[in-house]
């Protein structure tokens, strides 16, 4: 049989997932593993936890599929954006991998615009400086491990390191380049006017490829390790955002994508570079030759509703609980939830941001509780997909979504109401790591293109329209809007 494998390198667990030519999954692998906290705001990982996964995870993919690893044709990685990754001359590792949920660098952010120019930065990279990204990282190192940074020769990305173990290679994909704040985000490159403003050798940077490129093949000691044949090609693949779009189909100008996870995310594919101009919505290459995306990020989507099941309802499950909320009318007596349990990133990027529910009375209950966590969380959705639209997006006429949150009818209505627009689900669901199979399989020859795989593999179907509560939703969103401003002054702050 001919499948490809895709990996992903994930916060929590690697995943292998093996996938036919017919696009159905045939065997998948899951391998755990933690992360640590040495500090408050740390988060970090060891980056040999994401090999000896992968290890696991390809056996136990094989072993599901009833396969070898002579059945496979080609790899595809995707996995966590923005880590950092410090290798030496002789690529051993420097220190343990700096997280994208690390929050150490807020100084290191004020540096950065200041040596760049705020301005001038989000012309370059599309983004401003967060906390998350990589170059912040950086210059943390620099500033603060002076042994470490001497000894730098080389950076990658979490799921890089990844492919320098099956590969030997330093390489890197264009989607997740362009989450470091080191990307020209036109020229789909390193900037060198960033990298000199930073003082950061473009000589440590790995080269760039397109989704599908090959950038290396399995090495014998790889193949001893996986199972994996020599000589196997691995593609580029892209960052998790990125390839969960492929997965979805999300490819030419215009898709767009909406992820109901424990965060929010709503994704669109562009044919040019566009960005926000105070760099508040993530503008990166995409995985796909010659497109770009965008994509707005709120922190707690589904995660609101499981804090308000286990703070307030711990005896139903989400099921029962939000059946409940099923027969509450929309937007009902002004009541609103603020989704900012963890701070906030679109359309507030304020890590200072808290939840709050205003407009109780004695009236309310479990029920209009729920209903309205449910539509803060869809409030806070539009707010990102806002502010992309005034960046230059055209008004989606479709949204696919995924994610756990997306089972629920009456989320799934509620959203189709608050973004006024058709909400589909689609035929695939194991997310990112069908979507760097899916560029492993354009990389090896089994379709033209990323569009032309995504047309032959990717089922859509329609789950929810626009409906009688999309006028009521269209006022409230107005007042909701208004109570991020109202409240913030009173937000604790250090």
């Amino acid at each position: 049989m001919g499948l490809v494998l895709g990996i992903d390198v994930s916060t929590t667990a690697t995943k292998a997932v093996l996938v036919d030519q017919a696009g159905a999954v045939r065997g998948v692998g899951t391998a755990e593993y933690g992360s640590s906290a040495p500090h408050p705001l740390w988060s970090e990982q060891d980056p040999e936890a994401w090999w000896d996964g992968a290890v696991v995870a390809i056996g136990s993919a094989l072993a599901a599929a009833g396969a070898s690893g002579d059945d496979v044709v080609a790899v595809g990685l995707t996995g966590q954006m923005h880590g950092l990754v410090l290798l030496d001359e002789a690529d051993r590792v420097l220190r343990a991998a700096i997280l994208w949920n690390d929050q150490r660098t807020a100084a290191e952010c004020d540096l950065i615009r200041a040596a760049v120019g705020p301005a001038r930065l989000i012309e370059i990279t599309g983004n401003d400086a967060l906390t998350g990204f990589t170059a912040p990282k950086l210059v943390w190192v620099r500033d603060h491990e002076r042994d470490v940074w001497r000894s730098v020769a080389h950076v990658l990305l979490p799921k890089d390191y990844l492919r320098l173990r099956l590969t030997g290679e330093h390489a890197l994909d264009k989607a997740d380049g362009a989450g470091t704040l080191l990307f020209d985000l036109a020229a789909r490159d390193w900037s060198a006017e960033v990298l000199d403003a930073l003082d950061i050798p473009a000589a440590w940077l790995p080269p760039t490829f397109e989704g599908p490129q090959v950038t290396g093949t399995i090495t014998a000691e790889a193949a001893a390790a996986t199972g994996l044949r020599p000589g196997l090609p691995v593609v580029a693949g892209g960052g998790d955002q990125a390839a969960n779009a492929v997965g979805l189909g999300i490819v030419g100008p215009g898709d767009m994508a909406l992820s109901l996870g424990t965060s929010g995310v709503v994704f669109a594919a562009t044919d040019r570079p566009l960005f926000e101009r105070r760099g508040i919505v993530h503008a990166f290459c995409h995985a796909v030759p010659g497109r770009w995306h965008m994509m707005s990020v709120m922190l707690s989507a589904a995660g609101s509703l499981r804090w308000f099941r286990d703070a307030l309802a711990a005896d139903l499950d989400f099921g029962a609980l939000v059946e409940t909320a099923t027969g509450v009318e929309a937007a009902k007596d002004g009541l609103f939830f603020l989704p900012y349990l963890t701070g906030e990133r679109s359309p507030h990027p304020d890590p200072f941001a808290r939840g709050a529910f205003v407009g109780l009375t004695l009236g309310h209950d479990r029920r209009h509780l729920t209903r309205a966590v449910i539509e803060g969380v869809a409030f806070g959705l539009r707010d990102g997909l806002d502010l992309m639209l005034a960046a230059g997006l055209p008004a989606p006429e479709m949204i696919r979504a995924s994610g756990g949150g997306i089972a629920s009818p009456l989320w799934r209505s509620v959203l189709a109401d608050v973004l006024d627009t058709e909400i589909a689900t689609v035929s695939t669901t194991e997310g990112a790591a069908y979507g760097a199979a899916v560029l492993a399989a354009v990389g090896v020859g089994w379709y033209p293109d990323v569009e032309a795989a995504t047309t032959a593999l990717v089922r859509v179907t329609p789950v929810a329209a626009p409906g009688a509560g999309a006028a009521a939703y269209r006022d409230a969103h107005a007042r909701f809007r208004a109570l991020y401003p109202a409240l913030a002054p009173t937000f604790e702050r250090p």
